[in-house]
């Protein structure tokens, strides 16, 4: 990893509630349009309720979606699903200037993860065989990256006070019976989805070894 002096602060862009497309698509137009003067990124986002699948989604993996829309994207992984309640963090990210692998940001995003949930005190943990994060047997964080021309877009969706009943009409990430959980089950005094963010930017920025400076 590059040192922190040799990289410039990480810009931090506070979306608030956005529908799942628009944003993915600046995502890639971001990606697509980078050099080497492009500041990296994190966007907090609030979606509103969707199920996206993977570029490996199978379809049987999507039960009853019903009235909630299915996105078919380019990330890695199987179906999620994103909706109020839920932070979302996607770390738009120059790999190659930051000398970065991706099993390094993936656990870095893990460990922010479990960082914040520590804050509150959750003991949670990440699993080898399966990307997210657990508290016991239940999963609270999904994560699916995509790295195209060098960098990183998708992230990772942390339930913090939504509905996990849409994940009932799925097999989260592919796995069937999978239980979700959210901080707001988890802790006496849940904060709301926007501090959560700002903890979670903190924490990623710092798992990085970066500085986090407000975005224009």
């Amino acid at each position: 990893m590059a040192s922190e002096s040799a990289l410039s602060p990480i810009q931090l862009h506070r979306l608030g509630h956005r529908p799942y497309t628009p944003v993915w698509q600046a995502m890639r137009d971001l990606t697509d349009g980078r050099d080497a003067e492009t500041p990296d990124q994190f966007w907090l986002v609030e979606h509103e309720p969707v199920f996206t699948q993977g570029q490996a989604g199978k379809p049987e993996h999507l039960l009853m979606p019903g009235d909630i829309p299915v996105v078919a994207t380019d990330r890695g992984g199987q179906v999620t699903y994103h909706g109020p309640g839920q932070v979302v963090l996607y770390p738009l990210i120059d790999v190659r200037r930051s000398r970065l692998g991706v099993r390094d940001l993936v656990s870095a995003l893990e460990n922010a993860v479990i960082a914040v949930l520590a804050e509150h005190g959750v003991a949670a943990h990440a699993r080898p065989d399966a990307p997210g994060v657990y508290v016991g047997s239940a999963k609270v964080a999904s994560l699916g990256l995509r790295i195209r021309r060098g960098a990183s877009f998708h992230g990772v969706a942390l339930n913090v006070n939504g509905d996990l009943s849409p994940f009932m009409r799925i097999n989260p990430c592919g796995y069937a019976g999978l239980a979700m959980t959210r901080l707001a089950d988890l802790c006496v005094d849940c904060p709301d989805v926007e501090a959560v963010g700002e903890r979670l930017a903190e924490r990623l920025a710092r798992e990085l070894g970066r500085e986090l400076v407000d975005g224009q």
